[in-house]
């Protein structure tokens, strides 16, 4: 898939489940229930255990029904390679690492990395970056993405930390390109009680789909 089709696919879904698992089966568990709740694409984080194994296994399984399978929690180039390699989709860091842009530039991989200042997102636009992360986003909130989108109005921006079903769509009026959403979204897991993710998915899609319309989008 192409670096476009790719961004295209992610933003046109509006949702990215941060999946923070206690091991590979729960990390397959959870994607699972979000696919069947309409979610479009999943971020695995290097903090989950076998980070590598578990997109590799996903990416089998998965890419083939549509789901793009990224990895979050980045922070060099050298783990950006191996999960690009391992068939991650897109590459999502804390902050912004130059040589990881540069590497997802040269593969034509998106890179997502996070910012929580004017500066930083500036920076990071500078870098490459194709959708910057605003980070963290239960300290930032709506209003800040709004300040920033008055004197960059062209900057592609994703929150994550914070976002819930209630506030989704106060993100996406406020002029997120999309949202990614982690506990909020899979808490449900620790339970077992995947059902709930899957219903919570549907939830999140609908706020995101109803503020869209409302914005004419």
């Amino acid at each position: 898939m192409h670096k476009w089709e790719t961004l295209s696919k992610l933003t046109k879904a509006g949702l990215v489940a941060v999946v923070r698992a206690i091991s590979a089966e729960e990390a397959d568990k959870i994607a699972r229930a979000c696919m069947e709740g309409g979610v479009g694409a999943i971020e695995i984080t290097f903090t989950v255990p076998g980070a590598l194994e578990v997109i590799v296994g996903l990416t089998k399984r998965f890419s083939k029904e549509g789901l793009l399978i990224g990895a979050g929690t980045v922070l060099d180039e050298e783990t950006a390679r191996a999960a690009i390699l391992a068939g991650a989709q897109f590459i999502v860091s804390p902050g912004l690492s130059a040589r990881t842009a540069q590497l997802c530039r040269r593969y034509q991989v998106p890179y997502m990395p996070g910012a929580g200042s004017i500066e930083g997102i500036l920076r990071a636009l500078e870098k490459g970056a194709d959708i910057v992360k605003v980070f963290p986003g239960e300290i930032l909130g709506p209003t800040f993405v709004k300040a920033v989108l008055g004197p960059l109005p062209h900057a592609p921006l994703m929150p994550t930390g914070g976002v819930s079903v209630e506030n989704a769509g106060e993100w996406i009026r406020a002029g997120c390109v999309a949202l990614g959403a982690g506990s909020k979204l899979t808490a449900g897991a620790k339970t077992g009680d995947y059902r709930s993710i899957t219903e919570l998915s549907r939830k999140f899609l609908a706020q995101i789909n109803e503020a869209r319309s409302k914005l004419g989008q």
